[in-house]
């Protein structure tokens, strides 16, 4: 039987509410809320678990609530008022499942391939930008994206929203900047750091070994531990006033060389 809930003040509800607004909680929780039936669905097919699925009557279509495969005891009626408040998204469609999160260590990544080709960004500071990267990284088909010294978690409803699910297509890790270099090391990987000094344009490069490509935040760019330990300093010529570009663009210019100089495979 399919449960209602009509106050804002129920338990259920502010625990929600409160996972939308803290990284802590949904850290010690291990749950984060997914927003959108297509993004529930990039969740599933990418082997994330649904717990409870939250939907509004009134904006969703409940003849499609039996395409998710949970039974009527995980899913929970709320009136309009109160979808209103848990949604992150100001165009929505009456839906927002809980979901189980993941930890995503290093240590996780496989390749089906052995030239893989990985993009690393070193502690982006705007959860929009992480959006926008695994948006890229997914167009490309690149094989992970890795995030280095992270300041938010990668269920932050923001980074789900920008990447429109593409989260959950990606093959995702975080880690310190030692620890990655030293997984890409010891997996001879090449590391290519997009970088002002002592740079290569970046389409003179060779990105068909297995390649790693390395940004930095718009602001201060890398740190020098990566620069230290950068195989190919790479760089976009610019040709107008400014001498950077937002961090997803950048990568997205360089990804899509990379991929085809692989004939986009």
């Amino acid at each position: 039987m399919i449960k209602t809930i009509s106050s804002i003040q129920n338990p259920t509800i502010k625990h929600f509410l409160t996972l939308n607004e803290k990284s802590r909680l949904r850290k010690k929780s291990g749950e984060f809320l997914i927003e959108g039936e297509r993004e529930i669905f990039l969740a599933l097919a990418g082997g994330y678990v649904i717990k409870q699925l939250i939907f509004s009557e009134d904006i969703f279509d409940t003849s499609k609530i039996a395409d998710f495969g949970l039974d009527e005891s995980q899913c929970i009626h709320v009136t309009a008022a109160i979808y209103e408040k848990l949604a992150y998204r100001k165009s929505t469609e009456g839906v927002i499942a809980l979901a189980k999160s993941r930890i995503n260590p290093l240590e996780s990544l496989e390749f089906s391939t052995s030239s893989p080709l990985i993009i690393v960004a070193e502690a982006p500071e705007k959860p929009g930008n992480i959006g926008a990267l695994l948006r890229t990284c997914d167009a490309a088909n690149v094989d992970a994206v890795i995030i280095a010294n992270p300041k938010t978690d990668f269920y932050n409803p923001n980074i789900i929203r920008s990447s429109v699910g593409c989260l959950f297509t990606n093959q995702i890790a975080s880690g310190t900047t030692s620890e990655i270099i030293t997984f890409l090391k010891k997996n001879n990987i090449a590391i290519f750091c997009a970088a002002l000094q002592a740079s290569k344009s970046y389409h003179l490069e060779n990105f068909t070994k297995p390649s790693a490509i390395v940004v930095g935040t718009e602001a201060s760019g890398l740190s020098n531990e990566w620069l230290e330990n950068s195989d190919h300093n790479i760089i976009i010529p610019m040709q107008g006033k400014i001498d950077s570009m937002n961090v997803s663009v950048a990568a997205g210019i360089i990804i899509f060389e990379a991929k085809g100089q692989r004939q986009f495979k």
